[in-house]
């Protein structure tokens, strides 16, 4: 069974792409805070769209497109942060400090597998502690950001400094 249900997702699919990816590379292509080329996102929103249990109950296609889209774009913009500050750091370094190329693999493999335990929290919890980690933001200026209340960014970065110290605690 589950077979056909996979089957019939991918005849959805590709109606869904024939339909809407003009309408969702023009979109995309309007929006000035892309980090990917529109066409790679539309290619991701569609992968995405393969992954989901039951095409057919999506009743509003071009409104889960562009959700998937953001989220793709949130993810993008994530890990485009996460390499800007990692090479800032290293752009402040003395020269006597600098980084062999071994050592710079280990760090690239230490923020990889940072990022991986990040992946595994939610977008919120996500961007709370990275705003607070990286932005250096306080748990005021998080709330205002995300527009939530105090006690969901100190849920937030809970769960954060959990996942973090879990990982740890793992290796």
């Amino acid at each position: 069974m589950a077979g056909v249900v996979s089957g019939q997702n991918t005849r959805l699919v590709e109606v869904l792409f024939r339909e809407h990816s003009p309408w969702l590379t023009s979109w995309l292509s309007r929006q000035s805070w892309t980090v990917q080329a529109p066409e790679d996102i539309v290619s991701d929103v569609f992968v995405s769209l393969m992954a989901l249990p039951n095409v057919a109950s999506v009743r509003e296609p071009r409104a889960m497109m562009t959700t998937i889209a953001k989220r793709i774009i949130f993810e993008a913009r994530r890990r485009k942060r996460l390499q800007i500050a990692y090479e800032d750091a290293l752009a402040a370094m003395p020269e006597a400090l600098d980084v062999s190329p071994e050592e710079r693999l280990i760090l690239v493999q230490a923020l990889q597998k940072i990022d991986a335990v990040l992946a595994k929290l939610s977008p919120r919890a996500r961007t709370a502690f990275l705003l607070s980690q990286i932005d250096g933001m306080s748990n005021r200026e998080i709330a205002k950001e995300l527009n939530v209340s105090m006690s969901a960014v100190s849920k937030y970065m809970t769960q954060g400094f959990s996942a973090v110290y879990s990982a740890r605690m793992e290796s």
